[in-house]
């Protein structure tokens, strides 16, 4: 512990102490901290020097500091250092710095008065919230409340939120807006707009319940407990309020600079409206209950419209004006009493004057008489056993009776208004659940403390050890879940202070003892508390100085309270004869107020109030009476009865609190004053949470976390694959104390000021390698200087000695020149000599040589005879000598075997007589068999393989042998031509000596005409200078004048161009503009109307359940909707229709007429932004049907193409049928004499060609499907329509053939076209055989080559890897260098043209080959299934028909005659009782996976159009509606039905779009006739313009298109912040940081964690899904930008509220991610479509996280970068921006500023977030299709069989 002290308490370490005015100082060491020194050196942050002594006793040493990289987190728990300093410091660095109010100190919201209005709380940020974990987003009020609600939801436990905290602290505005995001996430499970109610219950409490303060202009003078009820699904059902402690004084007393309730000032300011006059009511100024405050108006409150406001809530309660107006009145009421003046009769005696008119209009107002108030007011009614006294009041009596009067009459109303905001938000269905809202005082000590301050701290007492309870069960729970050792955590236990006010004995018994004594009084009950806790309780104290106080040692501070006014306080009495008056009262609200007065009331409401000089009132419990004499309980035992149960409730909740601290006295914005802070601090328990969580193991890390962070601090050695193992090692060797970390199951937990160790440890690492990677870099930086310098030093050294050299190689050229000359001189004269005495040696020596060679060869020819004459008779005499040696040899080997061979023979004569011989001369002979065998069998092999390497060596020695024949005649060739040359040489010498004179002479010339030529060369460039010269002028000049033009022209382009920009796009956004106001529009049209519906629906239901005797379930519904048909749904509306007109007089008939009016005005502002968006979109299409031609052309040569193949196939299908009408002509003259009869050769014959004909109709037929594929699929981008011919279908004409005859005709034609085909197939058979012919002897190499190569294969197989490997390289690089020859050996370009041209054809003549065999087995195929048809058929006729050759047995059927093709017009024929069957089985029954998958897109559509064409054409306008009609309303319902399936919403968008455009296309409308073909045009609709119907489609289409971005927002929307700022796609780059109890979302992508490539897959499968429906190109460009612009508005509001976010780091993970999405947008081909504009914002928002944020510089480029941000994310996002490292450096608040007010001219909006919601304008560009109706084939999977085609 002493090693690490020193090592923490060293030089430059920051530490805090003690301050009287800042509370706590930094100073920072200035000398390191021995162990055992008396003092610290300091120096503080102005640079002043100090020095710290030490406690002599404890040695104290002061807290340390927190390292940077902690400061400013989101929770307090966090932090390293727990302590004050640190918690106070991290506040003030949060709230002055970075504008932030909200922050946890574990389990506890801190939350701070800002005294400014936030944009923090808008309907955005509430979505933000909502669903995300409390820890992963910055502290807010809303994550507290989404937190609550979420438990409520996942543990079925109701919970509670405790708001507590100063007056003035922002108590009631955090409760108001924890209840409004109730309101906001829950809804309302009724028609009655529950959360509007519960909302609105806040403006009345406001009213009647706060006031100004000095401390706060809006202070909540009493406490109130909303519970907000839910039912099973978790909607808001119902609310109920219990307030307390109500602070009745302030009626009628106001402190300096204080105001009374807000709603007296409400009325006074309102004096002047018509119904307020019989009030009698005037200024604020003229009333005593108003005026004591001297502040009659709060800055910037309009009082008036703050009774409107009130008006509104008391009607949407349900209190209606009548009751407004009597509340009114009562408070009237009170005012005038106020005012009404007592005078002193005499000393014991006072009196009203005679026609006070105060009293009078009080009288008249609360319905009483004057004399009985004015009697009552100044006179009291004593009882006794026996008789009743009246007794006169004094004057300052009978004023304390007014005014206890006036705050009684304001209670029963307080309570009035609480019994009736209660009643209206009940509700009656069944609670399933609550979540409950405490708003109530905090701790309060003054320098004047009374009842109330007593009563306020004893309830803080109980919620304090409450608080503390559950704070430590939480420790507890987390230590056992974890499984790690823990001691009881030694925490402040306030339960003895408790004892002391609520025991037996205590306080309050003491109080309510001495209220019972008749004579008792504050100074005896204050002895008596003297005499029993003085001396036996430690918490009770007396001061010095008085007998009238007593001091008690509360959780938060000791406070001092005076006795005086406790008795009487706690009594809270009131004049029985003044309720008796008020009772006589003819005024019935009044009545009303008091008659419960004489019921028992149970204390559950209100309790005592605040402030040195209040009342307390009790809410009354109606749910339990006692007896009249319980009435009499005390104010203080009713209030523990109160508090008691408050706490049972408390109890039975999970709580979630939030601390409100006021960081001044004086109301400044977001200002902090130490000192209060901390005292708040200290009393709401924050410090307290943070000692008891500094008491065990504050800091938690899971293992992961652990080990990313401090990864740096360990060896490779130590990193194992168990990273639990790994951290375990590692720790222990950083940290040698065991007892400051424990190891959990999933977490590491460190006690406090260990992670500041560890951070120190790991920044000093991370020091240490910076300063290796600065030396390194410098070391490279100088040495890189010094390699320059160098280098420049050798340049100039190089140059120098280059001139040097150059010099000195000069001087050795001209040397070198005149040694050459003389040489040469030299030379020439040596040579001549030379030559003389060569040709006289040479002659000489030829003389010499002749003679001595005649010599010698005479002796040599002599010689050679005589060898001659030696050789042959030496051969004679060899020759004679040797065959006498052989014949000698030869007799001599006979002799000698003829010997061994008799010896031999009897010796085997002898050994065959024995058995034993013979047995193993058998087995000798058969091992020997076998071994000849073997031998035998290897003989052959060896045999094989020299054949085979006998024929490869032939092979090879002819080719070489042919080589060599070559080279043998090349070099003859070569021999010859040398023969030829040299006979040539003395002719060329000759002639060279010939032209030696020649050319001396023409050198002369040369020489003359040279110099003439560089005279005229001369002057011919001097000329050619002059005319460039001119040249080069006039060419500038032209230069400057085209560029003169040039840039006019340019400009006056550039001029036009943006102008017609600009106009383009104020049109553009013109017309999005109101195409977004219109489709608003028609989203709240389509609102009301399904609310219209739903509403008729509830009136059905509700008119069908209270008819008697008849009575459905909820299963029962069910079944009956999921059967539903159309004639159910038009009963169902007949019958709720009815039953809405027989209802209607229940119906709230100002709003039907109000929806109504409102629908009517919808309607005509429909009707004109239609009429403006028609004339806006014909405007567009005019502009771009310039952009439509270009890409007309560009579509031409395809479409040609596509034009020539359908031409093509429709020629060869009509020649088809040429000629089958040939054969059937030609068959009917044969008919009578039987030739074509089954079983006959002609038939065969015509069978066979019936089948090849069908077969190619087959092939042909294939090609047109495909090609109509192919049309359709590419129909997005065609203009052209084409028609198709649909092909007839011969096969099925077969089995409509009639009689024989018909037969006959196409057995003939069959036959011919059969022999035809056979013919080509022998012709190309013959083609191929000759050419395999001459490819046969390369195949067979082939062959050989492959056998060589497998035999290679096996004999590798069986050597070593290595060893194979070599011998493979050995063989290819033998192999390739034997081709190498060859080729060289040959011309290289022709042989290899050579081989590829037959590979080429061979492959081609392989192809054509397969082809050929499939197409016979086909053939035989379809034959075998034909005769087997036909001898079904022949097996019935009669044997009068047979031929010769035919069965006589063998009957044949009559074949059907086949029809001819008919031409349809594209249209399908239904009955009419058939329409509910085809919408039920084309939309509502339809599965959209299996049509998108089989059938071509649109087909719906399409069936759809051809069935409103039948109608059209036979001019039924009534079929006309109702089909359109019931298409509209099918398509809707199975969209309410499945309007969360993205595969249905995508289907009926592209069917929708598509039934548009053809409504379009054959509208008959010439501007969507353009692109239509002839037979297109002839299909128009002729008898009925659907003008208005395709609008009506159109808002149809913008409908689905709408519910298409909710159902993929609602997929894409939990993926967006996990994948896009959570998981870290480049690991490692993020650094983690210190997380505090709130533990944040870990990066690390878990099983089930959303990464960037989940959002990919979702977009991939949302863009496959909307291609495969066949949805136009442009509207999924449209909705990929809708869906880009959700991920990048997600993204930067999650990024905008998370503090952990804003890093470096995280920006670079941003930027990487957004590149991912524009890389998909890329491989989709959308990069045009806008989408990636939509992410601009975000790109900014991560450079901006990553750009420099320091000087001025900076600052300019940050303004000029971040165009798509506006100034307040901007601004949010610097002071988010946190480092995740110690080297990073925080943004500066001076840097800030500079951004702000660089800013500060930019018109834009100030909302932060941006809105997730918004929705651009969707357009249907209209797409013609190129489908020719005619063509499209119904399957009969749809069930459309009652369809007819016409």
């Amino acid at each position: 512990m002493n090693r690490e002290l020193e090592y923490m308490f060293v030089k430059c370490a920051r530490v805090w102490i003690p301050d009287a005015e800042e509370v706590w100082k930094s100073a920072e060491l200035t000398k390191d901290y021995k162990n055992g020194d008396a003092s610290l050196q300091l120096v503080l942050e102005d640079g002043t020097n100090i020095e710290h002594k030490l406690d002599p006793k404890t040695k104290n040493l002061p807290y340390l500091r927190n390292p940077d990289i902690l400061v400013g987190e989101n929770d307090l728990t966090a932090l390293s250092y727990l302590h004050e300093p640190a918690v106070l410091h991290n506040l003030k660095v949060r709230f002055i710095d970075s504008k932030l109010i909200y922050t946890y100190c574990g389990i506890v919201l801190v939350a701070i008065n800002p005294y400014e209005t936030l944009p923090i709380y808008g309907t955005d940020i509430i979505n933000a919230y909502s669903g995300q974990n409390m820890g992963d987003m910055d502290p807010h009020i809303f994550a507290v409340a989404e937190e609550a609600y979420k438990q409520m939801a996942r543990d079925e436990r109701n919970q509670s939120i405790i708001v507590s905290g100063e007056s003035g602290a922002g108590k009631t505005v955090s409760a108001k807006y924890a209840m409004r995001y109730f309101a906001t996430v829950s809804g309302s499970a009724s028609e009655a707009n529950i959360e509007e109610k519960v909302l609105a219950s806040n403006p009345i409490m406001e009213a009647i319940g706060n006031a100004k303060t000095t401390r706060n202009d809006n202070s909540s003078r009493f406490g109130k407990y909303i519970e907000i009820g839910f039912d099973n699904r978790y909607r808001i059902i119902g609310a109920n309020m219990r307030t307390y402690l109500l602070e009745k004084s302030r009626v009628v007393f106001q402190a300096d600079e204080e105001r009374n309730y807000h709603i007296f000032y409400q009325l006074c300011a309102s004096a002047h409206l018509p119904e307020f006059k019989p009030l009698r009511l005037s200024s604020a100024n003229d009333f005593l209950y108003t005026m004591q405050g001297r502040s009659p108006v709060i800055e910037g409150v309009d009082d008036t419209k703050e009774l409107c406001t009130t008006r509104h809530a008391f009607t949407l309660l349900g209190i209606n004006e009548s009751y407004q107006m009597g509340l009114f009145q009562v408070l009237a009421a009170i005012l005038h009493l106020g005012n009404v003046e007592i005078k002193d009769r005499d000393a014991d005696s006072s009196l009203i004057p005679p026609n006070n008119r105060h009293l009078t209009a009080f009288c008249e107002l609360v319905g009483v008489t004057y004399q009985d108030m004015a009697q009552w007011l100044c006179h009291r009614k004593l009882k006794t056993a026996t008789e009743t006294y009246i007794k006169p009041l004094p004057r300052l009596q009978a004023t304390n009776a007014r005014d206890a009067l006036s705050k009684h009459i304001y209670a029963k109303l307080f309570n009035w208004i609480v019994e009736h905001v209660n009643k209206a938000l009940i509700t009656s269905i069944k609670q399933h659940s609550f979540i409950g809202v405490l708003d109530i005082y905090g701790f309060e000590t003054f320098e004047i403390n009374s009842f109330e301050q007593f009563c306020i701290n004893y309830a803080n007492e109980k919620l304090q050890q409450q608080f503390n309870m559950h704070v430590f069960k939480l420790e507890q729970e987390e230590y056992m879940k974890e499984q790690i050792p823990w001691t009881l955590i030694d925490f402040y236990d306030n339960q003895p202070c408790i004892n002391l006010i609520e025991a037996k004995m205590g306080i309050l018994d003491l109080l309510d003892e001495e209220c019972k004594m008749p004579k008792g009084s504050d100074d005896s009950w204050a002895q008596k508390l003297y005499n029993t806790h003085l001396k036996t309780c430690s918490l009770f104290e007396k001061p010095r100085m008085s007998n009238r106080a007593f001091i008690i040692q509360h959780f938060a501070d000791k406070v001092e309270y005076q006795c005086e006014g406790f008795l009487e306080k706690n009594k809270d009495t009131v004049n029985e004869e003044h309720i008796n008056v008020l009772k006589a009262s003819k005024f019935d609200l009044l009545v009303e107020l008091f008659q419960d007065e004489i019921k028992a009331t149970s204390p559950t409401g209100q309790v005592p109030g605040t402030g040195g000089r209040t009342r307390l009132s009790i809410k009354p419990d109606k749910s339990r009476e006692t007896s009249s004499k319980e009435h009499k309980k005390t104010v203080g035992c009713q209030f523990r009865n109160s508090l008691q149960m408050l706490m049972e409730t408390l109890n039975a909740t999970t709580p979630h609190y939030v601390r409100c601290i006021k960081p001044n006295d004086f109301k400044l914005a977001f200002s902090f004053d130490p000192k209060r802070a901390v005292q708040q601090l200290r009393a709401c328990g924050v410090l307290e949470t943070i000692r008891i969580s500094a008491a065990g193991f504050p800091s938690r890390w899971t293992y992961q976390e652990f080990f990313s962070r401090y990864r740096v601090l360990m060896k490779q050695k130590d990193v194992l694959p168990d990273k639990k193992l790994t951290c375990r090692n590692v720790l222990e060797k950083l940290v040698q104390d065991q007892d400051k970390y424990q190891f959990g199951k999933t977490k590491i937990f460190f006690r406090a000021g260990q992670v500041a160790y560890l951070e120190k440890l790991r920044a000093d690492k991370l020091r240490a390698a910076c300063i290796r990677i600065q030396k390194t870099i410098r070391c490279w930086l100088a040495r890189k200087k010094y390699l320059r310098q160098r280098s420049a030093a050798i340049t100039i050294q190089r140059f120098t000695r280059g001139y040097q050299a150059r010099c000195l190689a000069k001087f050795l050229r001209r040397t070198q020149a005149a040694t050459i000359i003389q040489k040469y001189q030299r030379m020439y004269v040596a040579r001549k000599r030379y030559r003389q005495k060569q040709a006289a040696a040479l002659a000489m020596q030829t003389i010499l040589r002749a003679y001595m060679a005649r010599q010698q060869y005479q002796a040599l020819l002599r010689e050679h005879k005589a060898v001659i004459i030696q050789k042959h008779i030496r051969g004679w005499l060899a020759r004679c000598w040797y065959k006498r040696c052989l014949q000698a040899i030869v007799y001599l080997q006979c002799c000698i075997r003829r010997m061994r061979a008799k010896r031999e023979l009897k010796k085997l004569k002898i050994e065959a007589r024995s058995v034993e011989h013979f047995k193993k001369l058998n087995k000798g002979m058969e091992n020997k068999i076998m071994q000849l065998q073997r031998k035998v069998d290897e003989q052959n092999k060896e045999n094989r393989s020299v054949s085979e390497r006998l024929v490869t060596l032939e092979s090879s020695y002819a080719a070489e042998s042919e080589r060599m024949r070559g080279e043998l005649g090349r070099l003859r060739g070569f021999e010859e031509e040398a023969k030829n040359k040299t006979n040539q040489v003395s002719s060329l010498l000759e002639e060279l000596e010939r032209l030696r004179k020649e050319l001396s002479a023409t050198q002369q010339e040369k020489k003359t005409i040279e110099d003439w030529a560089q005279t005229y060369r001369d002057e011919m460039e001097k000329m050619v200078s002059e005319l460039k010269d001119q040249n080069g002028l006039l060419k500038k000049e032209k230069d400057d004048l085209n560029r003169l033009i040039q840039e006019q022209s340019q400009q006056m382009t550039e001029k036009m161009a943006r102008a017609i920009v600009e106009e383009t796009q104020q049109l553009e956004t013109d017309l999005n503009e109101e195409r977004s106001r219109y489709q608003n529009l028609l989203t709240e049209h389509l609102r009301l109307e399904e609310k219209y519906d739903d509403l008729k629906e509830d009136i059905a239901r509700s008119s069908i359940v209270s008819k008697p005797g008849h009575r459905r379930t909820d299963s029962t519904h069910s079944s009956n909707e999921s059967e539903y048909t159309y004639n159910s749904e038009f009963t169902e509306l007949e019958e709720g229709s009815r039953a809405a007109e027989d209802v209607t007089r229940g119906i709230d008939t100002s709003l039907t007429l109000k929806l109504q009016k409102r629908l009517t005005e919808l309607e005509q502002e429909k009707q004109s932004l239609r009429n403006e968006l028609e004339n806006k979109e014909e405007q567009f299409q005019r502009a771009r049907a310039r952009d439509d031609a270009e890409y007309k052309k560009a579509r031409g040569a395809e479409l040609e193409y596509e034009s020539l193949k359908r031409q093509e196939l429709e020629s060869e299908n009509k020649k088809l049928k040429h000629d089958l009408a040939e054969m059937r002509q030609s068959l009917l003259g044969d008919a009578a004499s039987n030739t074509g009869a089954p079983g006959s050769p002609a038939y065969k014959v015509l069978l066979d060609q019936l089948n090849a004909s069908c077969e190619e109709l087959e092939v042909r037929k294939e090609e047109v499907l495909i090609l109509r594929s192919q049309l359709v699929s590419q129909k997005e981008a065609m203009h052209h329509k084409e028609t198709m011919t649909e092909p007839s279908v011969f096969v099925e004409d077969v089995s409509k053939l009639k009689d024989a005859d018909e037969l006959k005709q196409a057995y003939i034609g069959l036959k011919d076209t059969n022999r035809l085909l056979e013919h080509q197939l022998q012709t190309q058979r013959r083609g191929y055989d000759s050419e395999l012919e001459a490819l046969r002897g390369e195949l067979q190499n082939v062959k050989e080559e492959n056998n060589r190569q497998q035999q290679l294969l096996a004999q590798n197989l069986q050597l070593p890897p290595e060893a194979r490997i070599e011998a493979s390289l050995q063989h290819e690089i033998t192999r390739l260098t034997n081709e190498n020859l060859e080729l060289m050996a040959d011309d290289p370009t022709a042989s290899r043209e050579a081989r590829v041209s037959i590979l080429r054809r061979m492959v081609d003549l392989m192809e054509q080959l397969e082809k050929q065999d499939r197409t016979i087995r086909k053939l035989k195929k379809q034959l075998k299934v034909y005769s087997k048809r036909i001898g079904e058929m022949g097996a019935g006729q009669t044997e009068g028909q047979t031929s010769p050759g035919q069965m006589v047995d063998e009957p044949i059927h009559p074949v059907n005659i086949p029809r001819r093709e008919k031409d349809f017009q594209g249209m399908l024929e239904y009955k009419k009782e058939d329409e509910l069957k085809l919408v039920k089985n084309l939309i509502l029954e339809l599965k959209p996976r299996g049509v998108a998958v089989n059938l071509i897109p649109g087909l719906p559509a399409y069936v759809l159009f051809m069935c409103l064409r039948h109608a059209d054409y036979v001019n039924d306008d009534q079929k006309v509606r109702t089909l359109l009609t019931s298409t509209i309303n099918s398509i809707k319902k199975i969209l309410k039905k499945r309007g969360d399936d993205f595969e249905t919403v995508s289907f009926w968008l592209s069917n929708t779009c598509r039934f548009l455009h053809c409504l379009k296309q054959y509208s008959g409308d010439e501007a969507f006739m353009k692109h239509n073909t002839q037979r297109q045009n002839e299909h128009c609709l002729s008898n009925f313009d659907l003008a208005e119907y395709r609008q009506v489609i159109s808002d149809l289409a913008i409908q689905i298109y709408q519910q298409l971005i909710k159902c993929m927002e609602n997929i894409l929307q939990p993926m967006i912040v996990s994948g896009m700022l959570e998981h870290e796609t480049i690991q490692g780059v993020s650094g983690v940081k210190p997380t505090g109890l709130r533990k944040r979302t870990s990066s690390i992508a878990d099983e089930g964690t959303y990464t960037l490539d989940s959002i990919l897959r979702q977009l991939s499968a949302f863009h496959s899904t909307m291609c495969q429906h066949g949805t136009d190109p442009e509207l999924i460009k449209q909705v990929v930008k809708q869906q880009f612009y959700i991920i990048g508005a997600v993204t930067l509001n999650n990024l905008l509220l998370r503090k952990d976010m804003c890093s470096w780091s995280k920006g670079m993970q941003i930027r990487y991610n957004v590149s991912q999405l524009e890389e998909w947008l890329r491989d989709k081909g959308l990069m045009t479509c806008g989408a990636k504009e939509t992410l601009e914002p975000l790109i900014q928002a991560a450079q901006l996280l990553q750009v420099k944020k320091k000087t001025d510089e900076d600052a300019e480029a940050i303004c000029s970068m971040c165009q798509a941000l506006t100034t307040a994310q901007i601004v949010k996002v610097l002071n988010l921006y946190t480092p995740v490292n110690e080297f990073e450096e925080r943004v500066s608040v001076a840097f800030i500023r500079t951004i702000q007010t660089r800013l500060r001219d930019r018109c834009e909006s100030p909302q932060l977030l941006m809105d997730t919601k918004m929705i651009y304008p969707v357009t249907f560009p209209f797409n013609p299709s190129s489908l020719a109706l005619e063509t499209i084939q119904i399957p009969s999977s749809l069930n459309l069989g009652f369809l007819t085609r016409v």
